[in-house]
């Protein structure tokens, strides 16, 4: 690995880290960044993934205080997050090269538009007064396994379909519902990691220089929050993630 490959890497997992502390999203920036360097699809994901597992975990202690509070729907949300994880990690080393770089622009494409989209569904997700949906929660657990499944497969972007579920439910304290959200991502990105390590997908130099940019990256997050316009990190976040899918839809049509 050329020492400017090495620094990019470590930049893009630095912000990437940065941005999934101040707004989520980061795997659009480490993705693309270990694709422009010649990793296949398959293991550039793989190996994104579990250089930022580290640092979603490290969410977890932000909303440590908070945990406790959700501690009661732990047992309905846990088993479908790791169930869910798990079966998407297995259907994409199921899935042949070919294939997977072919849906990459349209992943891309659906995480970047998810990602813009956040605020509305930050809005619709937090019920009015009297509108709670006691009763939702089978809807919601079955929702979460699907963003599980989607989660291990791919995962960008699902912490905010997690915010919307949570708010159908009913849940009206955003911080709960971060905390909530921050552990079943966790678990989702844990266990994908787990079964990527174990299938050999892991491109282990470039996920030790990326995992010690994007501890750095959520460090600066998590410190310096309030310091960074969520409205320019969505930007740059949409100019990459526009960028390259557009790009890669090019490269198949040139391709075609």
């Amino acid at each position: 690995m050329v020492w400017i490959e090495a620094l990019s890497l470590c930049s893009a997992a630095c912000l990437a880290g940065l941005i999934n502390a101040v707004a989520g999203g980061g795997t659009l920036v480490t993705f693309p960044t270990l694709l422009f360097f010649g990793a296949p699809g398959i293991v550039a994901n793989a190996t994104s993934t579990l250089a930022l597992v580290v640092g979603t975990g490290g969410s977890i202690y932000g909303y440590r205080r908070l945990v406790s509070s959700v501690r009661p729907w732990l047992p309905r949300f846990v088993p479908v997050s790791l169930a869910g994880g798990l079966l998407g990690s297995i259907l994409l080393t199921r899935t042949s090269e070919r294939m997977f770089s072919q849906l990459v622009p349209y992943l891309l494409l659906f995480a970047t538009v998810l990602f813009l989209s956040q605020g509305l569904f930050r809005r619709w997700a937090l019920p009015h007064p009297g509108k709670a949906r006691p009763r939702a929660w089978v809807i919601a657990v079955l929702f979460q396994f699907a963003v599980a499944v989607y989660g291990g497969y791919f995962g960008a972007g699902i912490g905010i379909l997690m915010l919307a579920s949570l708010g159908f439910m009913g849940f009206e304290d955003l911080h709960q519902m971060n905390a909530l959200k921050n552990v079943l991502g966790s678990l989702i990105n844990l266990v994908a990691a787990v079964w990527f390590v174990g299938s050999g997908l892991i491109d282990w130099p470039k996920m030790a220089v990326m995992t010690g940019g994007a501890v750095v990256g959520y460090y600066l997050g998590a410190h310096y929050s309030q310091r960074f316009s969520q409205a320019q990190i969505r930007g740059l976040v949409a100019v990459v993630g526009f960028g390259i899918s557009l790009k890669l839809f090019y490269d198949q049509w040139a391709a075609a």
